[in-house]
């Protein structure tokens, strides 16, 4: 039946190299039901450097299931260096093992196998903590192999026998069955089991392990489990216990793993685990308790794991793990735990894992942890907590997993993780929140959807729009503002708007250039140097570029489609605006977008980095943690002067329409009147129109912050790299070639070049002829020549 491995760990340091290495397991440990893994902070290591050599030698006291040390089962591993030198590889890349060859870090752990050693998918998991170290199981030293043959003399005839351990699972049995005394292991899941009376197995006095999971059984007599001094194991999870009464426990002096998983319990007592005093594991997940007794292990002083959850604990107090001095792990997920004393934890000097996610603690004392000297995994997440004291992990020196997903840590600075120099992997609720860990090796999430731990444009498709958007936008307003400059237009003041509409957008090609130059600066190592670069002044002031181009763009566009709304509903009025008029109404727009462009700059107190949210420093602003006076001035920009600006040219656009609809009754005359500005709002309603494309999706984005909605990083990622600067990417075409008035110029412009090249051939085909006579007189010879008039001179005579 089952039978339990023990727990091989092989961690050492040759030199400066750190040394993994796992060993094939004989055998696959199982279990009937739930299965902890071998932990115990007991484990001895020893490391030997050999002289001339940077070989390990490591001897390991080997833990069994009972936490006892076995002489025989200690083993001496050498662990040899091999003779190729693992690369140094540049910055952002890793080596291969031992091969001479290094991969960008994207490649680790992505599932394809790039090393051919392997070796870039090794070491993918966040192996910290106790519980992943003892959970991996490498070999049974010692390993027994049951025979076939039953030594039991009696038991039911719907049971399994092998050797002395029997297997009663699904036999229908409503009580515990006779059987024969020399049994070591019974098993009874999925039976219909209620009662457990006196003395129920006092018989069975050789029993290790016990397996009664899944019979509701709602009484256990006190005496239940008397005489059973050898039972090391027993299994009573999905079961209907609603009590643990006192001294149910109290023969069991070698259990070693009580499994309580799964049962209506409600409360417990320090009594209730009288008598277990080398209880080295105790589940119980998903139970009803929602107080803990005080000196909780004042019963079982060796109590090395607890895990109690998805239970409905409200509080902890200073004296509840007062006396659980030997615990390692202690997991406490998913409970209604709202607030945890200072002290709590300060008696655990062992513990090397704790789990308190999934609660309601809203506040942490700053030194809760001070005294978890030894702590190799915490995690935190899913609390509101309402802030993160900057010294609250400062002591917290062997810590290598901190998990503190879905927090909002306004207050967030290098300094909070700085002390923790053996931190390697991280979890925090957004990935801006990475750049505060640049010593970290793996920060989750890795990336925003725009940049990722590697490179400030996540992925290739990202790197390539900003390039050819950047090309096409800054080329294509050049060539606009050019032609219009060449072209005179009846309508002098439109052009001046349109050309300087294209001045704005040429501005978001600038943008997007050094975006892309600064996305190359960082290729390979962005994590590193991301806090310093949204931090930068270059990269505020392209915050400040972009805003200033998206806002002015805005308003032109609205002061344009209000123009032409007076043009077209009120034709016969006198409310158009004169060349100076116009100009006046452009610096004032210009004079406006520069200053909401600015505004942020006069308060950082207030405002915060503004520009240095994200790696492409566009202020969209819809994380939650942000600063409240960012999101404020954010939604005021977006969802107050553009959402605005928006609607106006909506009700403009429909106002027109209406009246072009009542105009195409009138008389020819009015309609001539006004066919030009129609046909200048027609132009203009596509362009609107693609203006609205690409405004909606920030309108639906700023919208859902403000309903606290979670908006994926990488809608985000096309928001801010590819709709909003596509959008001044195409309106050259809107604004130039597909106007009327261009069409026309253009084709005069080919027709008069057309003429051109035509009277340059026929000029070249006019041709003198000099002929020299004998006496060398000079004789005039052929002169033809075709005039426009078809007039011919013929060859004169001399």
């Amino acid at each position: 039946m089952d039978q339990f491995s023990p727990s091989i760990v092989v961690l050492g340091s040759p030199g400066n190299q750190t040394v993994e290495r796992d060993f094939s397991p004989v055998t696959q440990v199982t279990t009937p039901d739930k299965v902890p893994s071998l932990p115990s902070a007991k484990t001895r290591r020893k490391i030997l450097h050999l002289p001339h050599s940077n070989a390990v030698i490591l001897n390991l006291w080997v833990v069994t299931p009972l936490g006892v040390k076995d002489p025989f089962m200690a083993q001496d591993f050498v662990l040899a260096d091999s003779s190729m030198v693992a690369p140094l590889c540049q910055k952002g890349y890793f080596p291969c093992g031992n091969l001479t060859k290094c991969l960008p870090r994207a490649f680790h752990c992505d599932g394809v196998d790039d090393c051919e050693n392997g070796a870039d998918e090794d070491n993918c998991g966040d192996t910290s903590g106790w519980a992943t170290i003892f959970g991996t199981v490498h070999g049974n030293v010692n390993k027994v192999t049951l025979t076939q043959e039953c030594f039991l003399n009696q038991y039911p005839q719907h049971c399994y026998c092998r050797e002395n351990e029997l297997e009663c699972i699904k036999a229908d049995l409503k009580a515990v069955p006779k059987v024969s005394s020399n049994v070591t292991l019974l098993s009874l899941k999925k039976n219909k089991i209620h009662r457990l009376p006196v003395k129920v197995f006092s018989k069975y006095t050789e029993l290790e392990k016990i397996y009664l999971q899944h019979n509701c059984i709602t009484h256990i007599s006190r005496k239940a489990f008397f005489g059973l001094y050898n039972l090391q194991i027993l299994y009573l999870s999905h079961n209907c216990i609603t009590a643990l009464r006192p001294g149910t426990f109290k023969d069991l002096h070698h259990l070693t793993w009580l499994i309580l998983d799964d049962n209506p319990i409600t409360s417990i007592s320090q009594r209730s685990f009288t008598g277990l005093n080398s209880l080295f594991f105790l589940s119980m997940v998903n139970n009803q308790l929602e107080v803990l007794p005080e000196r909780l292990c004042a019963q079982m002083p060796h109590l090395n794991w607890m895990d109690l959850a998805n239970n409905e604990i409200k509080y902890l107090t200073n004296s509840t793990f007062l006396t659980c001095d030997s615990l390692t792990v202690l997991f406490l997920p998913r409970n209604q735990i709202g607030f945890v004393p200072e002290m709590t934890f300060s008696s655990l000097k062992n513990l090397g894992e704790l789990d308190l996610s999934s609660n309601m603690i809203t506040k942490l004392p700053a030194h809760i942890f001070s005294d978890l000297h030894l702590l190799q995994k915490l995690n935190l997440s899913s609390n509101p907590l309402l802030y993160v004291h900057k010294s609250q992990f400062g002591s917290l020196k062997q810590l290598q997993s901190l998990d503190l997903e879905r927090i909002e840590i306004p207050n967030i600075s290098t300094g909070m993780f700085q002390p923790m120099k053996n931190l390697s992997h991280i979890y925090l609720k957004t990935f801006r929140y990475c750049s505060y860990v640049p010593h970290v090796r793996i920060c989750m999430p890795s990336t925003d959807g725009i940049s990722s731990s590697e490179d400030l444009l996540a992925n290739s498709i990202l790197r390539v729009s900003v390039w050819v958007i950047a090309f096409i936008t800054s080329v294509g307003n050049f060539l606009v503002i050019a032609v219009r400059s060449l072209i005179k237009a009846e309508n002098t003041t439109h052009a001046m708007s349109i050309k300087i509409l294209c001045c704005a957008d040429c501005l978001m090609g600038v943008y997007l250039f050094f975006v892309g130059v600064f996305d190359m600066k960082y290729r390979g190592q962005y994590q590193k140097y991301a806090l310093l670069w949204m931090e930068s002044v270059p990269c505020r002031l392209l915050g400040f570029l972009a805003t200033l181009s998206t806002e002015v763009s805005v308003l032109l566009l609205t002061f344009l489609t209000l123009e032409k709304f007076l043009v077209i509903v009120f034709p016969f009025s006198n409310l158009r605006l004169g060349k100076r008029q116009t100009a006046v109404a452009l610096a004032a727009i210009w004079g406006l977008g520069f200053l909401i462009a600015a505004i942020p700059f006069t308060s950082e107190d207030y405002f915060g980095n503004f520009y240095g949210k994200n790696g492409v420093c566009f202020p969209l602003h819809y994380d939650q943690a942000e600063d409240f006076g960012s999101r404020g001035y954010s939604l005021g920009i977006f969802l107050g002067v553009n959402l605005l600006a928006f609607l106006i040219i909506v009700f403009s656009y429909v106002a027109m329409f209406c009246s072009i609809q009542k105009t195409s009754l009138q008389t020819a005359e009015v309609r001539n009147h006004i066919g030009k500005e129609v046909a200048v709002a027609n132009r203009f309603f596509f362009i609107v129109f693609s203006d609205a494309i690409c405004w909606i999706p920030v309108f639906v984005v700023k919208i859902l912050s403000l309903l606290q909605v979670e908006v994926p990083g990488t809608i985000t990622s096309w928001i801010v790299v590819f709709f909003l600067p596509v959008n001044s990417a195409l309106n050259p075409i809107l604004y130039t070639l597909t106007t009327s008035f261009f069409k026309d110029k253009l084709k005069q412009l080919l027709h008069k070049h057309r003429r051109k090249s035509i009277f340059k051939v026929k000029k070249k085909s006019l041709s003198t002829s000099i002929v020299w006579t004998d006496d060398s007189s000079l004789k005039l010879g052929v002169l033809n020549r075709i005039a426009l008039g078809d007039n011919i001179m013929k060859p004169v005579s001399p």
